[in-house]
């Protein structure tokens, strides 16, 4: 074995990095009105350079712009894309103390269509910043429903769910057609729904509202595949798979295998970041059901929390993984990003880099 030329790559990340205060004050002052759009880009440009040589520093081969334009890991899809507004979420964050946090979800209030780049600029930027591998992130197709159901399309919009899906996997189309037209060879789409189905207290949320739980994996995975149908052979497709985010809170808890066996399987991707920072994830026996050709990047360090991993218990559970799956078939990652919104996770930059060299390390030390 030996490290990897193509992504994903032993060591890896998965996309998000902690915003720095020149960023947080241009929005502030851009809603003030003190500096204008143009100022901010420009701010952001810096950062974004900033953040890129971090990367490269710890000796990450894929680098983000750390989703640094964005407000939140979704809000620039739903800004970009015609027909998408915003709304109150069916489901709340928690943490382990009972603590809830309400958030905001994608709605449909007209027909959706990209008449824009989604993450164009983005690519571009990195692209032209880094000799490393850019990496793309894009939220996930069934994150545009699942936060609020079927109540996320709007009375009249369209006929059923299954009209809404083949419009929305067109804007997944054109946007990665674009993207790979542009360059770009590794895109990651950022799940949280599939995960959610694996927890019981979902699964009767989402009973609730009429919908069978297993029908709606399957929905989602269909939807998935239609959105990558098209997708040329140069470029990767990973999927991001955790429990949601924000501020160190959760969405959802329950290991992966209630699905495991459909969606590592079925769904046509070349890698799953999969979190296993904590025992909400389960155990790595789900493992077993991913084919020989797929790639697995396991999330074991957690982005939640300034506390840093042992090395020793790292590669003791990257052994652990291994009797479900081939060694040869996975790479190391933190479970989540460091900042799915703009606030970021309670950690440090240097928390946050440190975590980060630590992952280009074992994963030297194991795969190399």
């Amino acid at each position: 074995m030996a490290n990897r030329s193509k992504p994903p790559f032993r060591s890896d990340h998965v996309g998000s990095l902690l915003r720095p205060k020149s960023i947080t004050d241009a929005f502030k002052k851009l809603h003030t009105g003190e500096i204008n759009e143009d100022d901010v880009t420009a701010i952001q440009d810096e950062a974004i350079k900033d953040v890129i040589a971090l990367q490269e520093s710890v000796g990450l081969e894929a680098i983000t712009d750390g989703e640094f334009r964005r407000a939140s890991y979704w809000s620039s899809f739903v800004e970009r894309v015609n027909g998408l507004e915003v709304g109150k979420a069916l489901f709340t964050f928690h943490d382990d103390h009972g603590h809830e946090q309400e958030f905001t979800a994608p709605i449909v209030a007209t027909k959706v269509s990209r008449t824009t780049p989604i993450a164009g600029d983005e690519f571009e930027f990195l692209q032209a910043n880094t000799g490393k591998t850019p990496k793309t992130t894009i939220v996930s197709p069934p994150t545009m429903h699942m936060f609020r159901l079927d109540q996320t399309i709007e009375a009249g919009v369209y006929d059923s769910t299954k009209d809404y899906f083949a419009d929305l996997a067109q804007v997944y189309r054109e946007e990665i057609k674009a993207l790979a037209d542009a360059g770009s060879t590794y895109i990651q789409l950022d799940d949280v729904p599939i995960p959610m189905l694996s927890d019981p207290n979902v699964h009767a949320r989402v009973k609730e509202n009429g919908i069978d739980p297993a029908q709606l994996m399957n929905d989602y995975v269909d939807l998935f595949n239609d959105c990558l149908r098209d997708r040329p052979d140069s470029v990767t497709i990973a999927v991001h798979m955790c429990r949601g985010n924000y501020k160190g809170k959760f969405l959802s808890e329950g290991g992966y295998e209630t699905f495991a066996e459909k969606f590592f399987n079925d769904l046509n991707v070349d890698a799953f970041f999969l979190e296993y920072d904590s025992p909400r994830a389960g155990d790595f026996a789900p493992l077993k059901y991913v084919p020989k050709d797929k790639m697995v990047v396991l999330g074991l360090v957690s982005s939640k929390t300034p506390e840093m991993e042992s090395q020793d218990e790292l590669r003791a559970r990257i052994d652990e993984a291994a009797k479900f799956i081939d060694l040869d078939q996975l790479g190391l990652s933190p479970q989540c990003g460091f900042a799915s919104t703009v606030a970021g996770n309670p950690v440090t930059v240097a928390d946050e880099k440190a975590k980060l060299a630590m992952i280009v390390e074992v994963a030297d030390k194991v795969w190399n």
